[in-house]
């Protein structure tokens, strides 16, 4: 592949609103959560924040930010670039992370990899950030169903 034609693709890699960060804040506002994006105001700009919390959830990308599921492979093509490139990456989150910390919030990072079992993230985040308001689709249904069904249910419990 051409140096041009690399970098076009490279500069398609967007930082914000990528596809898992979009899934994950699907998720938690199905469970009831509400948010705030990118904190411009707090170290590293994570990509959701609960202020009422105090809890900034960054949603990570497994090859960028080298976790060690597998999908964190280093490629073939100047993987001394690669290797300076992911070690600032995780010293970056690192020092992000700490930063948070010390003013007093509480960080959460959701991986790329979780988004394959979407049920089990939902599991960890409820326990992550405790619950709220009806914390699935089965709660709001219930919710509903207890409620008076039609107008004329609803007048005979008024009287």
């Amino acid at each position: 592949m051409s140096r041009e034609k690399r970098s076009v693709l490279m500069g398609r890699i967007r930082g914000r609103n990528t596809g898992p960060e979009l899934t994950v804040r699907r998720l938690l506002h199905a469970m009831g959560y509400r948010y705030r994006l990118h904190a411009g105001d707090l170290p590293g700009k994570p990509d959701i924040v609960l202020r009422s919390r105090r809890t900034v959830v960054f949603v990570h990308g497994c090859f960028w930010h080298r976790h060690d599921c597998g999908l964190a492979y280093v490629p073939k093509t100047r993987p001394e670039f690669w290797h300076r490139k992911f070690e600032g990456n995780v010293a970056r989150d690192l020092r992000t992370r700490r930063e948070l910390e010390e003013a007093g919030w509480r960080v959460v990072v959701v991986w790329e990899c979780q988004l394959s079992d979407l049920a089990a993230l939902s599991k960890s985040l409820a326990q992550e950030l405790g619950r709220r308001g009806l914390s699935s689709v089965a709660g709001r249904a219930r919710a509903r169903r207890s409620g008076p069904k039609t107008r004329a249910q609803a007048k005979s419990a008024r009287q």
